[in-house]
């Protein structure tokens, strides 16, 4: 009980201090304001003030079309898009002006964070960047455990899809999966699948599947993906939550595309 009314006065300081400046204007008292007075608030890109920070677990609108969720609430940031399926890795780095760059598996920027509060997204569909503006909180991205049947069937469900994009059999095989790692392997045999239908869409697409016959996913200290000949090993990481498996982008380079 004592550490829920600690919690408890803690979040209502917060709230009544947010509340004071607010009321009272207290704008350019905050900015010498104590550390964790700060971080709770962000001046705004648009009008310079200060106002509440986003949640750490956030719905964003893309000002040219586009819905996608950002997590900032576990070790790496996560991000998705609402037409696509993947949950994507982030990984920040630091910019000019003070600004924060955050890359996908393989290097290329995703995000970009200003310190003012403004965020601009990358995607294939806007490599120049599109403005995004927070429409409010949402859910944590997450990885839930599956038993061995859903497993089963996340992995027959992925070779389906292999298999058409290739237009020949693909086999998928996770022999020695402990159930921890189960529901990361379900997320990494979706991601796979994803990969092979957008390399099947790509020109020289067929010709990169038709070396592939088997995926194969096995546990180890971090994510990676290798081909053996035929073979495309994936390992994963149950530890490291979603970042303990590789991207679409870093199977399909590591499959052969450029």
């Amino acid at each position: 009980m004592a550490a829920a009314h600690t919690a408890f006065d803690g979040r209502a300081l917060t709230i009544a201090a947010l509340a004071a400046a607010t009321a009272f204007g207290f704008a350019l008292q905050v900015a010498a304001a104590p550390a964790w007075l700060r971080h709770a608030l962000h001046r705004t890109h648009q009008t310079g003030e200060w106002q509440a920070a986003p949640p750490p677990v956030a719905r964003y609108t893309i000002d040219e079309g586009g819905v996608f969720i950002l997590d900032r609430s576990a070790r790496y940031p996560l991000i998705k898009f609402d037409d696509s399926p993947e949950v994507w890795v982030l990984y920040p780095s630091r910019a000019p002006r003070g600004d924060i760059i955050y890359k996908n598996d393989m290097g290329e920027p995703m995000l970009r964070a200003t310190k003012l509060g403004g965020i601009t997204v990358f995607t294939p569909r806007r490599p120049g960047g599109s403005a995004a503006a927070l429409d409010g909180a949402s859910f944590p991205l997450r990885v839930p455990p599956l038993g061995p049947a859903a497993l089963w069937q996340r992995l027959f469900q992925a070779s389906v899809r292999c298999t058409r994009a290739a237009q020949h059999l693909i086999g998928i095989d996770a022999p020695d999966i402990g159930p921890a790692s189960d529901g990361l392997v379900a997320d990494a045999a979706q991601v796979t699948s994803e990969a092979m239908a957008e390399l099947a869409a790509r020109p020289d697409g067929k010709a990169l599947l038709a070396r592939v016959a088997k995926v194969a996913f096995v546990e180890g200290g971090g994510s990676n993906v290798t081909v053996h000949g035929a073979v495309v090993t994936i390992t994963v990481a149950a530890s490291q939550g979603v970042a303990g498996r590789p991207s679409s982008q870093r199977i399909m380079r590591a499959i052969g595309a450029r």
